[in-house]
């Protein structure tokens, strides 16, 4: 397997520090807003990576943070006038609906800053043994640019003196422009943690070097974890912030790869909050599948950014379409997990950075030649098990293809009307089984009624909008 490294720009063989085995780590949500598709995308992306990780082999160890110590959470507390906890509590449980509704596994570690603060006093405490932090008199500690000689080579970036390293106001008291808070001082009435350093909340860099430490570092390596993923905006200073962290307090180096997925823009124009087009993923919901949400945004390639828009999404729609009524003509059929010449090559090019586009072609290739071979070739027993493996395959490594077919082309009716429709389709059975035939037919026309379309197959009656 080859994956694309941010920080040496190559595509490297990948090779885990421990064999068979792959920890990975990707920066979370912070729970004060619901997620937008920029989320979505960095989630989906390292979704697949982790698929694609398992699909060969690998055992993998997921962990992906959440930030629930943040200003923006306190100011939103303040206006609403709740606890910190049920603002954290609402926004994280609405980011695992919408991860679930896209397809998103949970990781195997979910750590929450809340949970973490013992690991990041301790961190905090080595760098300042070492000398790569220091406290000043309001204080708040600082780790100190200037003593880490590797500072910057993992963004390769030359230090500008207005670069903004915090998410609070900068401090005079700083030794250099460039040190970034590890901890800050508060003295009001807002919401603090009790600390070795005193009153205050952990600086926003801290609290991943930290929970790295705590759940997946292996402490004698000369990396603590194999690969470190998030959104291309985070590479500085966020990034280059934890890596100068953990290098100064632990002696190794934070990860052997780093993996950064692009942006997303909306109609060309850069999601931005300030911009008032932060599409959030629980509106785009209300309009799309999940699934097929999942299929747009995993369509373009990972560090490329994304251009959002209602076009190319009905395009990716009619694309996967394709597939679920391929998935339905083979509906009566046991699911098959055998290897194919198709589940192989598919893995072969996801395994070259996770090169979706040819995985894609691949797809509609394989779909094509299974339809037009089944036209022709009729109850042809082979062709059919290949192509049930194909699609198993499809769904365990792109999770694609994962729904019933029926059901997944009855997206857009709302739950009152499905409820209605599957209550007159009970009544047409009983009604067959009865002999009634001439209600089963007048119910099969009130059915019809909705603008479906209804199947009886040996599994049961299925309907479907049309």
């Amino acid at each position: 397997m080859h994956i694309f490294d941010s920080v040496q720009k190559t595509k490297r063989e990948f090779i885990p520090l421990v064999e068979g085995k792959v920890s990975l780590y990707v920066c979370g949500p912070t729970v004060y807003d619901d997620a937008h598709l920029g989320h979505a995308k960095s989630a989906l992306v390292f979704d697949l990576l982790k698929r694609v990780l398992e699909a060969n082999g690998y055992d993998v160890t997921y962990a992906r943070n959440i930030t629930d110590i943040d200003d923006k959470i306190i100011k939103k507390a303040i206006a609403q006038k709740k606890e910190i906890k049920e603002i954290t509590d609402f926004y994280t449980e609405a980011f695992h609906k919408e991860m679930q509704a896209i397809g998103v596994e949970r990781p195997d570690i979910e750590p929450k800053a809340t949970e973490s603060l013992e690991a990041m006093y301790a961190l905090i405490q080595e760098l300042i043994d070492n000398d790569h932090a220091y406290q000043t008199q309001d204080g708040d500690v600082y780790f100190d640019t200037k003593s880490d000689s590797e500072y910057l080579t993992l963004s390769h970036r030359v230090q500008n003196e207005e670069d903004k390293q915090e998410r609070v106001e900068s401090s005079s008291l700083k030794r250099n422009s460039a040190d970034f808070a590890l901890w800050k001082s508060v003295k009001d009435d807002s919401v603090t943690f009790d600390s070795p350093f005193g009153a205050g909340r952990p600086g926003w860099h801290l609290e991943c070097s930290a929970m790295i430490e705590k759940h997946l570092a292996y402490k004698d390596k000369a990396f603590a974890i194999d690969i470190h993923g998030g959104g291309a905006d985070l590479l500085f200073p966020h990034h280059e912030n934890e890596a100068a962290q953990t290098r100064c307090a632990t002696k190794h180096e934070l990860a052997n790869y780093w993996m950064h997925n692009g942006f997303v823009n909306i109609d060309g124009e850069k999601m931005s909050k300030s911009l008032g087009n932060s599409f959030f993923l629980k509106d785009a919901l209300k309009e799309y599948d999940g699934e097929v949400l999942r299929f747009y945004l995993l369509s373009t390639h990972y560090r490329s950014n994304f251009n959002f828009n209602t076009e190319d999404l009905m395009s990716a729609k009619k694309r996967l379409d394709k597939l679920y009524r391929l998935k339905k003509r083979l509906f009566a059929l046991a699911p098959n997990a055998e290897e194919t010449a198709f589940t192989k090559a598919l893995l072969e090019t996801l395994s070259d950075d996770l090169n979706i586009s040819s995985a894609l072609a691949l797809i509609d290739e394989m779909i094509s030649h299974a339809n037009e071979t089944l036209d022709t070739a009729g109850k042809h027993k082979q062709l059919k098990r290949e192509t049930m493996a194909n699609l198993a395959y499809i769904e365990k490594v792109l999770g694609f293809g994962v729904k019933n077919p029926y059901e997944y082309f009855q997206f857009g009716v709302d739950n009152e009307t499905k409820e209605k429709i599957d209550a007159l389709i009970a009544q047409r059975n009983e009604a067959k089984k009865e002999k009634d035939f001439a209600r089963s037919d007048k119910l099969r026309d009130e059915i019809l009624s909705f603008n479906v379309n209804i199947m009886d197959t040996p599994q049961g009656t299925f309907w479907e909008k049309i």
